[in-house]
């Protein structure tokens, strides 16, 4: 049959199991939204307040389902306000396709009004790119986007489409979409090394990343570290691939991770890495990293291997694959007495208690206790996204949706609104700053106008919590522009949205509060006055090495 190529876009879309899209309109774009007007009965298209909000929209939507998430603008602008947006998926392996309109073939390069040469733009945050200058190879084009995304290691593919390929026609065929081959093929001698490291070791322990759950391989984790006695600890994009609630987990590693998991990395005589890439945040100083461990490294990108940390060993697979092969050949043996010491470890002081304020471990605590762990919590960038790591137990893969690699502020609020829509009837909690939560915070128009139940959680400091924390550890506490003491008032702020507003400043009315929201069916507002001065601990201070992990203000001072 004979299409347009804006039908033949929308076209493509339902044929690669589309049925969302986020995205802002505009001139560009213009033949593309006729389209989609016409296609409406199998397409939804949700208007975002800005086209950043519609990339993190997509992203949470992938991140929360599985599937590819796409986005939607017009040239421009339009495109550049994509790039944040694509950039933290492309850091977090989100699988997601960004579609952006362009001027006309003829007015490419001219300067024209709302050109920009978006895919020069966006080659350095994309699996791949495209820019389409044949109706005749649309088609093609967009059954090979998301191939690339969902394919090997997940990320995010850009199509440029300039207008006139929009508007002209060529004949369209239907394909049906197969399903994406995994990589399969694993070396036996690999498998077979690798199992004789493992059978050699005595103090095994596994470092997971956000690898594993793209791979949908927990279960196989799970039985991995139970089958071979080894502790857990995960990276901040791992959380849930492993369950929190289990006596082998010790907590997140890093920076700002556990003194248990910190002090067994460094004691572990093997440390096994699946689907994790040893980020500067996860490996501190590197010199003094897992230095008694042989490190097996088993990833999907080959360009992981050797890229921060030397290993000894390296699978390169479909992580559940490898996983699965390695379960076959796994051989029993006591590693009780390195079991008993790092249980010892983390039976040690962690973090400080709660006292009588109100906190933000007591808040998360309190969330986790009334949704049963069962809510889909999503979090901005900063303090607050470090005490949900730690206080939150996740127990189950895309249950928490953050900015890992990127850090990007006002990630959550945009990734709340995909996971919701992804995930209909499962609650969907933003864990927000005060500071993150301004940057995108019109996007609560968004939530309020497709009547979604998302409840946006801020931990009000009143300042730069993160910023702030290093200035008055590092920086003699020169708090420089991190002071952020606003009359904002984010209760009528919500309100004026057509959101509920809730203020929380006592400990005693937390229950109460979230009782309420969690009861309402409507995009709720909690604004929690927290005090400025809490710090996440524990910490690794800059330079230091995992072992030199301090726990609070007293430890620094020691050190």
């Amino acid at each position: 049959m004979r299409l347009t190529g804006a039908d033949i876009l929308v076209e493509c879309l339902i044929e690669q199991g589309v049925d969302t899209i986020f995205g802002f309109p505009g001139g560009a774009v213009l033949n593309i939204y006729d389209s989609l007007y016409k296609y409406k009965d199998k397409i939804k298209h949700y208007l975002t307040s800005h086209e950043q909000g519609a990339a993190h929209a997509a992203d949470g939507y992938a991140r929360a389902s599985g599937k590819v998430g796409v986005c939607l603008a017009t040239s421009g602008p339009g495109a550049t306000n994509l790039v944040t947006g694509i950039a933290t998926a492309y850091m977090d392996s989100s699988p997601m396709v960004a579609i952006t309109g362009n001027v006309p073939l003829n007015l490419i390069g001219k300067d024209s009004f709302q050109e920009v040469d978006i895919t020069g733009i966006t080659m350095p945050i994309t699996k791949h790119n495209f820019m389409v200058k044949r109706v005749e190879d649309l088609a093609e084009t967009v059954r090979r986007a998301f191939q690339i995304a969902r394919e090997g290691r997940p990320g995010p593919v850009l199509i440029d489409i300039p207008k006139d390929i929009t508007m002209r026609e060529c004949e369209y065929e239907p394909r049906v979409t197969g399903q994406i081959e995994k990589k399969s093929a694993v070396n036996t001698g690999a498998i077979e090394k690798a199992l004789a490291m493992i059978h050699e070791a005595e103090k095994p322990m596994i470092y997971a990343g956000g690898g594993v759950i793209a791979a949908e391989a927990a279960p196989e984790l799970y039985e991995l570290a139970v089958k071979i006695n080894a502790p857990v600890t995960l990276s901040l994009m791992g959380m849930g691939a492993f369950p929190a609630t289990h006596e082998l987990y010790t907590g997140m590693i890093g920076m700002h991770g556990t003194r248990a998991s910190n002090l067994a990395v460094t004691q572990c005589d093997l440390l096994i890495a699946v689907g994790a890439r040893f980020s500067d945040r996860v490996v501190s100083r590197l010199d003094r990293f897992a230095p008694k461990a042989k490190i097996l490294h088993i990833d999907i990108d080959e360009a992981e291997i050797n890229k921060n940390v030397r290993v000894a060993h390296y699978i390169v697979g479909d992580v559940k694959t490898v996983l699965a092969k390695l379960i076959e050949g796994i051989q029993p043996k006591d590693r009780s007495q390195w079991l008993n010491h790092v249980l010892a470890l983390k039976a040690q002081k962690q973090q400080p208690g709660n006292g009588g304020e109100l906190t933000p471990r007591y808040i998360l605590e309190k969330i986790y206790e009334l949704t049963g762990g069962e809510a889909i919590i999503t979090t901005e960038v900063g303090q607050h996204q470090i005490w949900t790591a730690q206080y939150y137990k996740f127990t189950r893969p895309r249950t928490l949706i953050t900015s890992g690699g990127l850090g990007t502020m006002g990630f959550g609020l945009g990734a709340s609104i995909g996971a919701s829509i992804a995930l209909p009837g499962k609650r969907v909690i933003n864990i927000a700053g005060d500071g993150s939560f301004r940057m995108n915070l019109n996007e609560l128009a968004t939530a309020v106008e497709y009547n979604l139940p998302v409840i946006v959680v801020i931990m009000n400091n009143h300042a730069l919590g993160m910023v702030r924390q290093w200035q008055s550890l590092f920086y003699d506490s020169r708090y420089s522009q991190t002071t952020l003491d606003r009359k904002t008032d984010f209760v009528k702020v919500a309100e004026a949205f057509g959101a509920v507003g809730f203020n929380l400043t006592a400990r005693e009315d937390v229950e109460k509060v979230l009782r309420e929201a969690l009861s309402l069916n409507r995009t709720a507002v909690i604004n929690c006055e927290i005090d400025r001065d809490h710090k996440v601990w524990p910490m690794v201070p800059p330079g230091a090495a995992l072992e030199d992990v301090i726990v609070d203000e007293t430890d620094l001072v020691k050190n």
